[in-house]
């Protein structure tokens, strides 16, 4: 991780990020989360006392992961923190990521179960249409040209593949609450994609990710509303285990309303057009 990278991650509970269009701070497709050299499971993940969003994600995949896969690919996949939930489902398992770090890690774990692949996510390093099965969780806040990313993963799947992304939303109650008591001046009810600058991090609106992911050729199969509790004050008072029970009913009961940090997408590659 670069060292403006790091000094942002100190600023979080601390200071209100101000957020901007996504359209001045960087330059088209530069690397905002360069992850190399950065122990991303321990400082993120186990300091960090995320217990309730890892359950939340697992939650989310296992609904909406095919039961079998021929090739599958988990992108942004890092060190391999779901790589359980899929593993098993799929003959032939690929992580990909930017950060050799991460990717090292993986093949630690899983060894020669799995296949990693380092590359930039403008220009997957894949063929056109080499998988049948894809997921992508916990990484469009890093990605500042959206459109070319779903192109992309629109292109390496197969016809009928099921893809599954996790977005990261702007659309959620505390950015409501913000920008109704003028503590933000974005507007989360807009389309246009907002960017939080201290933190180096994009958001955006389900409506314009939808759009995208249609206008590119997918069918929307399914969409789960995910991390519906996430707050320190709720994840210490009620524990993992109670919100994780509460989470399990509330991601497909709360789905139409799309007020969750982490919206779910289960999408099927289709003719362009079609």
């Amino acid at each position: 991780m670069t060292e403006k990278k790091k000094k942002a991650k100190k600023t979080v509970g601390k200071t209100e990020p101000k957020e901007q269009s996504a359209k001045d701070p960087n330059p088209d497709h530069a690397v905002i989360a360069d992850y190399n050299g950065y122990d991303y499971k321990k400082i993120f993940w186990e300091d960090g006392k995320r217990d309730y969003e890892d359950l939340c994600d697992r939650l989310a995949v296992r609904k909406l992961l095919p039961d079998a896969m021929d090739d599958f690919v988990d992108i942004a996949g890092g060190y391999g923190r779901l790589t359980d939930e899929y593993i098993s489902r799929a003959k032939n398992s690929t992580i990909f990521d930017y950060s050799k770090t991460e990717l090292a890690d993986a093949k630690k774990t899983y060894g020669d179960r799995i296949t990693t692949k380092e590359g930039d996510i403008y220009n997957l390093p894949f063929k056109d249409e080499t998988f049948d099965g894809l997921m992508m969780v916990r990484a469009t806040h890093h990605f500042k040209d959206m459109p070319k990313v779903i192109e992309e993963l629109y292109r390496v799947m197969k016809p009928g593949g099921v893809a599954v992304i996790e977005i990261a939303s702007k659309k959620t109650l505390p950015k409501m609450f913000r920008y109704w008591f003028r503590k933000s001046d974005i507007n989360p009810f807009s389309k246009e994609p907002s960017y939080l600058k201290e933190l180096e991090m994009y958001n955006y609106h389900p409506k314009y990710m939808e759009d995208l992911f249609k206008k590119q050729g997918f069918k929307i199969l399914k969409v789960l509303s995910v991390s519906n509790f996430r707050s320190p004050k709720l994840k210490k008072m009620f524990g993992t285990k109670f919100l994780g029970r509460l989470e399990k009913v509330a991601q497909p009961t709360l789905a139409p309303i799309r007020f969750a940090p982490s919206i779910y997408y289960k999408l099927e590659k289709t003719p362009k057009n079609a």
